[in-house]
């Protein structure tokens, strides 16, 4: 790793804010009170919940002035409540532990390739891929037939683990493939989706079959507002959030500093109930996506601050610049079938960003599956239509010879 991206550089978040409200057109900055420069930035940003799952974006916003104070102070681990326990849907074990994670069996057999589903690291947890009956990507390819079926279940980030990088957790992901037995099928859930990517251009022997869902690829290929942020954003402001916070990126705290966006509508829209349900299931259903949306991890600093920089601001995986476990990843050089899921009103992702994988790999045109769900990016996984049409399809596809 080099060090300049280990550094946390203190630099001055009044500053930077003052620099992305410049930047961004439509923001219209109103210097009355700190409270009014606050509402008016969580409004300019995306609904929810785009604005709290994209974290890197999340950032972006959050760093600038209205917020300087409120990062200046770093929570002690006393002042953070115990978490609730995640809620899984689907009847599951515990494979095998590991620093990073957790990696969680729901076979139903013993047939075919191992499935492994590369959750999101991101803001929220992994149960995201098996929320609640009818809206479980796990549930639906194991309906699907696919009968070996794994989930990396990553680990909140403690103290310790705040300098785990990127590699850390692709060495992990090579431990977890190597324990089900090479070549596995990869399965990558948005932020799981350029790791999973990464991992199969690195290994290549060891993944048979591909699928990335609603995954950022390539950032210069489309623009979401989200993405803008975060490219514009220089990235000593991401590097004084991190170190405000000891290290690491605290999930309750970024939602303390957010605040709370969770409305009725934006349930429903994500669950895609339909409008004249008010039965007590569709209660009970936007219920337990409030606990989910509740239920954080924290990411390692380092981790984070090269996904920013890596990922977002210089495009690295795209345009073959991305190291991954010493050795440059070139994409015109994996072959394998793809299968890309997008949403076409993605708010986090913009659909080009994932679909110009296909122009990145050099896997033949006809065995490349391209699939637009018309709806918004946590749909992808967690909507009742594209669960019910979609994900049966992928197991379908997965189980071509």
């Amino acid at each position: 790793m080099l060090e300049e991206d280990r550094r946390l550089i203190p630099v001055n978040a009044a500053r930077y804010g003052r620099q992305l409200v410049s930047n961004i057109d439509s923001w219209t900055m109103d210097n009355s009170t700190m409270d009014k420069k606050q509402e008016l930035r969580r409004a300019q940003v995306p609904e929810f919940p785009a604005s709290l799952f994209a974290w890197p974006a999340l950032m972006a916003a959050s760093v600038g002035e209205a917020f300087a104070a409120s990062l200046a102070r770093r929570p002690a681990d006393s002042e953070l409540a115990e978490k609730p326990q995640p809620v899984w849907t689907t009847r599951q074990c515990i494979h095998l532990e590991l620093g990073t994670m957790a990696l969680r069996d729901f076979s139903c057999g013993e047939g075919g390739t191992p499935t492994l589903i590369c959750a999101p690291f991101a803001l929220h947890t992994a149960t995201i891929a098996d929320f609640a009956p009818g809206r479980s990507v796990v549930e639906a390819l194991r309906g699907g037939g696919i009968e070996r079926l794994y989930v990396t279940d990553w680990r909140s980030a403690e103290s310790d683990m705040r300098f785990l990088s990127i590699d850390s957790y692709l060495a992990e992901l090579n431990v977890a493939v190597d324990e089900l037995g090479a070549p596995v099928d990869l399965i990558g859930l948005c932020q799981g989706g350029w790791m999973a990517l990464a991992y199969a251009a690195r290994f290549p022997h060891k993944v048979r079959r591909l699928v990335l869902a609603g995954a950022p690829v390539d950032i210069a290929a489309g623009q979401s507002q989200l993405s803008q942020m975060t490219v514009q954003l220089p990235l000593a402001a991401f590097e004084e959030f991190v170190g405000a916070q000891g290290g690491r990126v605290l999930g309750q705290r970024v939602l303390e500093i957010w605040g709370t966006a969770l409305i009725a509508d934006d349930s429903r829209r994500v669950l895609q109930l339909a409008p004249e349900d008010n039965s007590r299931a569709a209660e009970d259903l936007q219920r337990r996506f409030e606990e989910w949306y509740d239920l954080t991890v924290d990411l390692p600093g380092t981790y984070y601050l090269q996904v920013v920089s890596w990922l977002y601001q210089q495009n690295r995986l795209a345009t073959g610049n991305f190291v991954a476990l010493g050795r440059k990843i070139d994409l015109a050089r994996l072959y394998h079938p793809i299968f890309l899921l997008g949403a076409r009103d993605d708010e986090v992702v913009a659909p080009e960003q994932l679909f110009a994988t296909a122009n990145r790999v050099g896997t033949a045109k006809e065995r490349i599956v391209t699939v637009a769900e018309p709806c918004g990016h946590l749909s992808l996984f967690l909507g009742a239509d594209t669960i019910k049409n979609t994900w049966p399809q992928i197991a379908r596809w997965l189980r071509e010879e």
